[in-house]
């Protein structure tokens, strides 16, 4: 699906309630996965798979506000992606995060899905 330059779409992850506080979500999005965290009622999303090697983030751990990847012990920041610890180069893309009525949604461009590997 693509639009004019510019454009933006939203796109169904999930309902609110199935990420409760201090919880995360794996959600599928087209050919990729999204990662939903809600941290104290506000959720964030991110790519849902390491951007250093191949491993889902939700088997990873919730510090704060931040997930650490179990594989390698990368350590990216939920508020913009950025690598914390190392070995990961790379940080993981961030998605804007909507609510309507009790679903959660991200706010993407038009296109593809945009994730870092």
């Amino acid at each position: 699906m693509t639009g004019p330059a510019g454009s933006s779409r939203r796109v169904d992850l999930c309902a609110a309630d199935d990420v409760p506080p201090g919880t995360m979500k794996l959600c599928e999005v087209e050919d990729e996965t999204v990662l939903v965290v809600n941290l104290d009622g506000i959720f964030h999303a991110t790519q849902g798979i390491c951007s250093h090697e191949y491993f889902e983030l939700d088997r990873g751990v919730l510090t704060g506000d931040s997930i650490l990847c179990t594989l390698h012990l990368s350590r990216f920041s939920l508020l913009d992606g950025e690598v914390i610890d190392p070995p990961a180069e790379l940080p993981l893309a961030v998605y804007p995060v909507a609510i309507e009525g009790e679903r959660l949604l991200i706010e993407i461009p038009a296109g593809p899905l945009e994730v870092n590997r």
